[in-house]
């Protein structure tokens, strides 16, 4: 579900603590590193959804740089 993003909404997420992000659900399998941080994951191990969902856009939690939000309709809070 796609929301247009206002300041009204923004304060509400911030306000109720809202997460809809991919690193906030359940589903979600964080890239691995190799070596540590900062170093790129290999493409098999970057961040992904379990259940195949693409994760480019609900992957930031930032309110500030997008105009609107996308929901996943499979999002599960961990």
């Amino acid at each position: 579900m796609i929301h247009h993003l206002d300041e009204r909404l923004r304060d509400e997420a911030r306000r109720y603590r809202l997460v809809f992000a991919c690193p906030d659900c359940a589903s979600f399998d964080p890239a691995e590193t190799e070596r540590g941080e900062g170093v790129a994951a290999p493409p098999e191990r970057a961040p992904r959804c379990s259940l195949g969902y693409p994760v480019a856009p609900h992957v930031s939690p930032s309110l500030d740089d997008r105009d609107e939000i996308i929901f996943c309709k499979a999002f599960e809070l961990r």
